[in-house]
């Protein structure tokens, strides 16, 4: 009797991303990647390698990360979603699974990118939330911050906000923008993909002009004069969050996502 063909899955992963360097699988270090392709092996015996929408940075969290790869596994997703989460650690869970067409890549097949920055605006640090914003004590002005959020909407060469790179730096930004829940100053991005440390440079940028530190005008100039490293400070990784990744209904839906 022959063998059934591999199979295509798809997980939506949420993790807590402090104690990883990143996403993308290194040697010898904790990262993402190599604890769920770990926890696969356990479950399925095989050597698997995933594929992730977002390769977040050290630190930095996500809600709906989406990662694809092929299996023999005939486990359904109900029990893969189980089974997986029994071999992972508390802070990465898989929180929906489904089977998806043969052709579907994670990261290549996805339309765009959700991302959120937290910053705890107040006059005191808060322990509990340490992990999960970024502390600034001076009050922020986000009618300010939000002029410059018009900025970054449309396609733009936004080398001024990531570091030395190879790559193409022209992205699309389908919204930018800050909105104050209480005490929390929270800053939501929305693009095609995104450069390295993109969303941290320009929050770091962003904060001096929410301070008064630097006008609207200024921080235009940063992002005109396409300069790798311009925008600073980097703002630590622990405020940032990839919340969510869409994708063309036709290749991926499912609950959740």
């Amino acid at each position: 009797m022959e063998s059934l063909p591999p199979r295509k899955l798809a997980l939506i992963v949420e993790y807590e991303g402090t104690r990883y360097n990143g996403f993308q699988f290194q040697i010898g270090v904790p990262t993402i990647q190599g604890d769920i392709e770990r926890a696969l092996a356990k479950l399925t015996g095989e050597r698997i390698r995933i594929v992730g929408a977002g390769r977040t940075d050290t630190g930095v969290h996500a809600k709906g990360q989406v990662v694809s790869f092929s299996s023999f596994s005939t486990l359904s997703p109900d029990t893969l979603i189980r089974a997986l989460n029994f071999y992972l650690r508390p802070d990465i869970a898989v929180k929906a699974a489904c089977e998806v067409g043969n052709s579907f890549d994670a990261r290549r097949d996805a339309v765009s990118r959700e991302y959120r920055y937290q910053i705890l605006n107040g006059p005191t640090p808060s322990p509990l939330q340490q992990k999960f914003t970024y502390f600034v004590p001076g009050a922020l002005d986000t009618d300010a911050m939000n002029q410059v959020c018009q900025c970054l909407v449309g396609s733009h060469d936004f080398a001024s906000f990531t570091g030395p790179t190879n790559r193409r730096t022209v992205r699309e930004v389908y919204k930018a923008e800050v909105s104050r829940e209480g005490g929390l100053v929270v800053f939501d991005m929305v693009a095609n993909s995104f450069l390295r440390k993109q969303v941290r440079c320009t929050m770091g940028v962003m904060i001096r002009v929410g301070l008064g530190r630097l006008t609207v005008e200024e921080f235009q100039e940063i992002m005109q004069a396409k300069t790798p490293g311009l925008a600073a400070p980097v703002v630590s990784p622990y405020g940032l969050c990839l919340m969510k990744v869409n994708y063309p209904e036709s290749k991926f839906s499912i609950e959740g996502n």
